[in-house]
């Protein structure tokens, strides 16, 4: 009897240890959805014909300096895709990754800044669904414009596989962040679904559903944004 008693109390005290992050990543998804709607709400937001062109969205909330290197940074959010061969389907489960990296430092100063990044085409989405990304090395990024009246015909825009943007202080623009990593959080994934799910697996195909905590990310990019209006593409175009 002993023995059982220890052997429950030590699963007890074990089960923290294995799942107690858990509320954690589920409140960050549940942040990403909230500091997009924030963004949306505002009349300096983000182009609604760019949104409007968007495969993918990415939300980082929260991100600090952290003592790694001069100013480097480190944040997570997550990243949600249209479904569909070629990106025209409704959003899709979310994914959970990181941003880092020396250069977020010079963006966001003291404060807490919050990010949020428009993959623009399929080549940019693959990239960051594929590995561990350098952004303007791997794949081509630039501030975004912002303002609901900004034109998204610039040069810089039609060349940008990525648009960037932040949000720190109440103010929002377009940053460059060049130089910086985006990779997937594998342990977070881990975490949300259960299993061990690559981002890929994650957005891309179907079965995946969206857990309760990213449903407000989720749902309000449809409602946002339902359709993808870019012309139909693929990667072999």
């Amino acid at each position: 009897m002993d023995r059982k008693v220890c052997v429950l109390l030590a699963a007890i005290l074990a089960g923290p240890a294995w799942g107690g992050d858990q509320p954690k990543v589920e409140a960050r998804l549940e942040e990403c959805g909230q500091v997009l709607k924030e963004i949306l709400d505002t009349p300096e937001d983000i182009p609604k014909d760019l949104l409007n062109k968007a495969e993918c969205v990415l939300v980082i909330p929260s991100v600090k300096k952290v003592a790694v290197g001069v100013g480097g940074s480190y944040g997570r959010g997550a990243i949600t895709c249209r479904t569909g061969e070629h990106f025209t389907g409704p959003w899709s489960a979310p994914a959970m990754f990181a941003l880092e990296g020396a250069n977020i430092g010079a963006q966001i100063g003291g404060e807490a800044t919050d990010f949020v990044l428009l993959v623009m085409n399929p080549q940019g989405a693959e990239s960051i669904l594929g590995s561990k990304v350098k952004l303007g090395a791997d794949a081509s990024v630039a501030g975004g414009p912002k303002g609901r009246t900004a034109s998204a015909q610039t040069d810089i825009v039609m060349r940008a596989e990525i648009l960037t943007y932040s949000r720190a202080r109440g103010l929002f623009a377009g940053v460059s962040l060049e130089g910086s990593t985006l990779r997937q959080d594998n342990g977070a994934n881990k975490k949300l679904y259960g299993k061990s799910l690559t981002a890929r697996n994650i957005v891309r195909e179907r079965e995946v559903t969206t857990p309760p905590a990213g449903e407000k990310l989720v749902s309000l990019l449809d409602e946002r944004s339902p359709k993808n209006l870019s012309d139909p593409k693929s990667l072999s175009e």
